[in-house]
């Protein structure tokens, strides 16, 4: 299922967002090129930022979701934990369900909208 455009699910957390979207992006950026800086280059972010996210991301949860490794001759890197997949999975899975449950309501309340984020002939 394709998640609807115009929804954004956000986990929220003791200290806000455990997780939402563009942490999502960032960890299975993450785990396709095996680096922060790689995964940061791709969303047009700075690294310290993204490192700040994982570090966000690695506090809000009960095990770490991102694994870092220094640089050196044969460089850092960093790594999606078991953890983190199950996180990310369950993220998104959760996303799909809001999507399906809300979609009816959500394309009656764009027609509120001057300008809809979803574009409807490709519905």
């Amino acid at each position: 299922m394709a998640r609807y455009p115009g929804l954004t699910l956000r986990v929220l957390g003791a200290d806000g967002a455990a997780i939402g979207p563009g942490k999502a992006q960032l960890i299975a950026l993450i785990d396709s090129t095996g680096s922060i800086s790689a995964a940061a280059r791709q969303l047009d972010m700075s690294y310290r930022r993204a490192w700040l996210l994982v570090e966000a991301l690695n506090s809000s949860f009960a095990e770490p979701v991102v694994l870092t490794a220094i640089g050196g001759k044969r460089g850092g890197g960093a790594e999606v934990t078991a953890f983190g997949k199950v996180v990310i999975a369950q993220f998104r899975a959760m996303e799909d369900k809001a999507s399906v449950a809300i979609a009816g309501d959500l394309k009656k309340f764009e027609k509120h909208l001057r300008n809809p984020r979803i574009n409807r002939k490709s519905r």
